[in-house]
Formats: C-alpha cells, structure tokens, sequence
C-alpha cells in the first residue's frame, strides 16, 4: 500500500456563508492529496503528460464528518491500496490536524487515457514502476 500525507491551510475563499469550508472543495483537497501522493514516489502528473498519458476522473465520493473552517490546518492522507488494476483507485481522509478528528473521507477513481487518442489504456509502466516497490 502507498499513502501518503500533506497538509493544507483552509483559506477564507473556501468558505461559505455557514463559514464552513464548501462542499466542492473537498474534491480540490483530494486533488492536492493525490497529486502529492504521485509526486512523493517520484513521478510527477507533468512527467505522466510528458510521457503521452492522462488520468481523468471516472468517479467521486465524499462523506462530510465534521465541519472544517477559515485558518484549520488539515491533513490529506491519500492512499492506493492496489497497483495492477485497470483503474486507479485513490481513497482519502482528511484529519483536522490539532485533534485528528475526521472531517471528511472518500474515493476518486481515475483510468488512464493515451494524450493523443484519449483511448483508455492499461497502466503505463512508468507509472508502475514508480509505485511497485510501495507494494
């Protein structure tokens, strides 16, 4: 299993009227968390782009635990449980970093493209490369 965990400053812009931070941009966290979990073994989105390959978004979940407000710093732990799979599946918890209190957990699962044709493919041996040896 590879997981790994970066923080992140909730700023006024992601709040709203109730002053909680808005529910769209817990996607956003998520996306910061898988990000820096690719990054973290090496291999960046850039150098997947470089290589001809993109990685969208074939589905989304979030539960909201708690609320999370204006200046809360939280940690983005973000996890790939499995590697030889024609998709990847991310899965993501995010702690209040004072109490480590969940304030909201959930998936992304993504496929992987060719750039040019954007025909789904298996993934590429740079990206399994990359993470084998979490696994």
């Amino acid at each position: 299993m590879l997981s790994y965990i970066t923080e992140i400053r909730v700023r006024y812009a992601d709040t709203d009227q109730m002053q909680f931070v808005y529910n769209g941009k817990y996607l956003e966290y998520f996306e910061v968390g898988r990000t820096e979990l690719l990054r973290s073994t090496g291999l960046s989105y850039a150098e997947l782009e470089k290589n001809g390959y993109q990685l969208p978004l074939i589905e989304a979940n979030v539960k909201y635990k708690n609320p999370a407000y204006y200046d809360d710093i939280l940690e983005i732990e973000a996890m790939v449980k499995e590697l030889h799979s024609p998709t990847v599946h991310i899965e993501y918890v995010i702690r209040r970093k004072e109490t480590k209190e969940i304030v909201a957990e959930g998936f992304t699962t993504h496929i992987f493209i060719k750039s040019d044709t954007k025909k789904a493919v298996r993934p590429p041996k740079i990206y399994v490369d990359a993470l084998k040896k979490y696994f």
